[in-house]
């Protein structure tokens, strides 16, 4: 019910912008300036693109609370589990240079048996990664590989569930996190710079898994919200990377330092060109990342997930839930504070980029926080519904 009269009133107010002649920047402006208040946004980024042009990008608010600095359309931000489709999308490149079988034992990769316990004869493959199939879990936690090894952890059996390999969903960061250190293994090369040097230096993009190969000065402080008495707490690890952690590093298995699940610091405009490369299925402006099988095999429904209407390719998710009525394609995050999202419609050919350093988190749908949810629906409205 609630929702029915949000609805109603953006359509009143719609017809009242149309009587007053207000643009589409002052309508989607005084939209968002209610979202944020709604939502007790610290500050927001947001970007709309259709067909293959960025048709609105705007950041609102504070890139640090405590200064009231505002948010510059430059800035980066660590955009949580999004990281995931840029491990996924180095994973594919690889598959395509003949080094790696999606098929591959891990194993064999990572130089130590991986097995789940009570299906100790099944393989775990690069692909049961890639897909959250396979029986992995985050119990242990996901910020070290010990977690996995017999002979290095007592507990090394919480990190697997009791269902076989291959034929069950659980999301889980561990998993990613091991896709990385396959990067590693199998390319010979760190995975933060192996990431800048065939993703994002290609595409043109200022992002690092590595805060040492960015400009401090540009990063988005992250806060988490306390409901107990409404107040914002600074979560100064988002950009912890001591640069002695740096120093014996071990490549295959140190890899966790850059956190390949949720790691990747980027601005909205430059992870709206990178939506863009997905969007046209590995290429942008002739420069090819995937080939579009390879594309379309990531973004593809490889499993049902959690979540009614919802499915997984690998490190893609497509969902009803972020817009009402629409079936859009991507994948958002959550962590340390930050709600992301970048989410697009393959066949009309519109997408957008939502990043939120701190807000209540509030979720009326029990899948995206509101604050995604209605920013993306006041970026569909002004920018792509045709009126």
């Amino acid at each position: 019910m609630r929702s029915f009269y949000k609805h109603l009133l953006w359509a009143v107010m719609a017809l009242v912008m149309v009587s007053c002649g207000e643009s589409r920047e002052e309508a989607a402006r005084r939209d968002f300036e209610e979202i944020i208040s709604r939502n007790k946004a610290v500050g927001l980024a947001v970007v709309a693109v259709k067909d293959g042009q960025v048709v609105y990008d705007q950041t609102f608010g504070y890139r640090d609370l405590e200064s009231q600095e505002p948010w510059k359309g430059d800035d980066v931000l660590r955009i949580a589990s999004i990281s995931k489709s840029f491990t996924a999308t180095g994973i594919l490149q690889l598959v395509e240079q003949g080094k790696l079988s999606l098929d591959a034992d891990v194993s064999d990769i990572m130089g130590f048996t991986i097995r789940n316990p009570h299906f100790p004869d099944k393989p775990i493959t690069v692909q049961m990664l890639l897909s959250h199939t396979s029986s992995m879990s985050d119990a242990n936690g996901y910020f070290s590989f010990d977690y996995l090894h017999r002979e290095k952890s007592s507990t090394w059996e919480k990190a697997w569930n009791k269902y076989e390999p291959g034929t069950g969903y659980q999301y889980c960061n561990l998993g990613f996190n091991t896709l990385g250190a396959i990067i590693e293994k199998v390319s010979g090369v760190r995975f933060d710079k192996y990431i800048s040097t065939n993703i994002l230096e290609p595409l043109g993009v200022y992002a690092n898994h590595n805060v040492h190969a960015l400009d401090s000065s540009r990063f988005v402080k992250i806060y988490t919200y306390s409901r107990r008495d409404s107040s914002f707490r600074w979560t100064r690890s988002a950009y912890d990377l001591a640069p002695e952690a740096l120093e014996d590093y071990t490549l295959g298995y140190s890899t966790t330092l850059f956190s390949p699940t949720g790691g990747l610091k980027i601005s909205a405009s430059d992870l709206a060109k990178v939506m863009l490369m997905h969007m046209n299925y590995g290429t942008l402006d002739g420069v090819k990342i995937l080939e579009k099988s390879s594309s379309e095999l990531m973004q593809s429904a490889l499993t049902d997930t959690d979540h009614k209407d919802e499915n997984y390719g690998m490190a893609i998710i497509q969902t009803n839930d972020l817009l009402k009525g629409h079936r859009l394609t991507g994948h958002d995050g959550l962590a340390l504070g930050a709600y992301t999202a970048m989410y697009w419609d393959p066949e009309e050919r519109y997408g957008f980029v939502v990043m939120t350093n701190g807000c209540t988190g509030v979720s009326d749908n029990h899948v995206f926080a509101n604050i995604l949810c209605e920013s993306v629906e006041c970026l569909y409205k002004n920018f792509i519904e045709e009126k």
